[in-house]
């Protein structure tokens, strides 16, 4: 049995690693296709996008470990079932529970890891990744001068040119317009020239325009405008400008700033967000109605000290009727101000309130999600395997079509649920283990059958049990 072991485990992992990093490179180009638009045009080294892309694999690890189970285990029981290996087993005395043993415990371990990853790798790589994502987002565009367009993505110059030959010693420029605006004083620099070579510098720090035959222009300003200053004209036949490029380069943002998001926390992270939350918003509930309760008053009484310092308790409407009419003008006044006052807290409350338990809902699907994630795992194997078992049919065929099927009714509900749990119609558990509680009856059922050697896809068997229930009937 250990050599029948070993060759069942080696049957499984060829298939599993190759249609593991099939799916992962698959999802990867969509992730590419969906965000290409952001990371077009930005000059951007290929290390930077490689490491961009490494750490967006690890966040689709946990859409890639169970198809590729699934499928894996369908190749695996549809090879064994087409060259009759399977029916061996039965003939040698072993059952279909004792073959899928040696899978049952590689995919147990390999569900287990799968926990652990999301818990402890995929928050720091959702972290790198969402830092990088945003840097790569708020870079300029990569330096690129085009003829009969002004170009203002350099901090304080506008460039316009008429035509551009790019040539081995620096791009060759003609009719050249360059407006100065670093001082912030509006279009009072103007640089003209007949043609210019620009050319970058080695360490891409700055960039060089070597003017020719052109005038220099400048108003001077002082700040008063009881004052005339002159025009100013310099005429070169050679000139030469540097221009910063320190813009340019992507500037790395603070980690820290990301850690407080949901998708960057382990379990106990999450424990302890979601006990802050609730705190929170406990804190915020006593504070907002104590200062509702304290702007009205209690009970319609009122507490009026007389000339010899006794109490005298009256109603709000005795008291209101002793008032002038100028008086209970200001009174009601200060009663509107005081409701729309509160009106404007309750809406301000309500607003913050809601923002609080968005976060908290999250917080707890991003939970769920740490264990679905593994579980998820253990229930293809359950579909794959016995499927595999009742197809008897092995390779890329048959096996790629089922499991894409089934892939798709996780993934479906998986959304439908978290969406939902989200929009609060049913709690984050029910939403989150939605898949789960679906496709987990299916796999007990297809295990059932591949077990017992049901004729699952034979439809005459299904006609024959409906017979004989519509007979007993009769």
């Amino acid at each position: 049995m250990k050599k029948a072991s070993l060759f069942i485990i080696k049957s499984f992992i060829g298939p599993f690693i190759m249609t593991f990093f099939i799916a992962l490179f698959v999802l990867l180009m969509q992730f590419i296709w969906l965000y290409i638009d952001d990371m077009l045009g930005k000059g951007l080294e290929w290390y930077v996008i490689a490491e961009l892309l490494m750490y967006a694999s690890a966040s689709l690890v946990p859409l890639a470990m169970p198809l590729s189970i699934l499928l894996a285990s369908l190749m695996t029981f549809g090879n064994l079932g087409e060259h009759f290996e399977l029916v061996s087993f039965k003939a040698a005395g072993i059952s279909l529970q004792k073959v899928m043993q040696p899978l049952i415990v590689l995919v147990s371990i390999l569900s287990i890891g799968a926990f652990f990853f999301a818990n402890n790798v995929i928050p720091v790589a959702n972290l790198k990744f969402y830092s990088l994502f945003h840097d790569i987002r708020s870079q300029k565009p990569a330096f690129n001068i085009l003829p009969d367009v002004f170009y203002n993505e350099i901090d304080g110059y506008v460039i316009r040119v008429k035509g551009k030959e790019i040539r081995e010693e620096g791009d060759l420029l003609k009719d050249v317009m360059i407006y100065n605006h670093t001082e912030n004083q509006g279009n009072r620099q103007l640089t003209i020239a007949d043609s210019a070579i620009m050319k970058m510098s080695n360490d891409k720090s700055y960039f060089s325009i070597k003017l020719f035959n052109g005038i220099d222009y400048q108003e001077k300003y002082e700040g008063r405008r009881d004052k005339i200053y002159p025009l100013s004209r310099f005429i070169f036949e050679e000139h030469e400008m540097r221009i910063d490029m320190s813009g340019f380069k992507m500037d790395r943002t603070d980690e820290e700033l990301f850690k407080e998001d949901y998708r960057m926390l382990n379990l106990d992270q999450l424990a302890n967000k979601t006990d802050t939350l609730k705190k929170y918003q406990n804190k915020r509930t006593d504070e907002f109605f104590l200062s509702i309760h304290n702007s009205y008053l209690i009970n319609d009484t009122l507490t009026k000290k007389t000339d010899n310092d006794s109490l005298i308790y009256a109603s709000m409407n005795e008291l209101i009727n002793t008032f002038s009419k100028e008086e209970k003008q200001q009174v009601y006044s200060i009663a509107l101000n005081a409701a729309r006052t509160n009106k404007g807290r309750a809406s301000a409350a309500m607003v913050e309130m809601d923002y609080q338990q968005e976060n908290l809902l999250n917080i707890q699907i991003e939970w769920h999600r740490k264990f679905t994630f593994s579980i998820a795992c253990l229930i293809m194997f359950f579909i794959g395997a016995p499927l595999g078992a009742i197809v008897q049919k092995g390779g890329l065929g048959m096996p790629v079509v089922i499991s894409v099927v089934f892939f798709l009714l996780f993934w479906i509900l998986s959304m439908m649920g978290e969406k939902s749990a989200k929009e609060m119609v049913i709690e984050p558990y029910q939403g989150m283990w939605l898949a789960t509680a679906v496709l987990f009856p299916l796999g007990i059922f297809f295990t059932y059958k591949a077990t017992t050697d049901s004729a699952m896809f034979n439809l005459d068997s299904y006609l024959s049990f409906f017979k004989k229930l519509f007979k007993k009937k009769k």
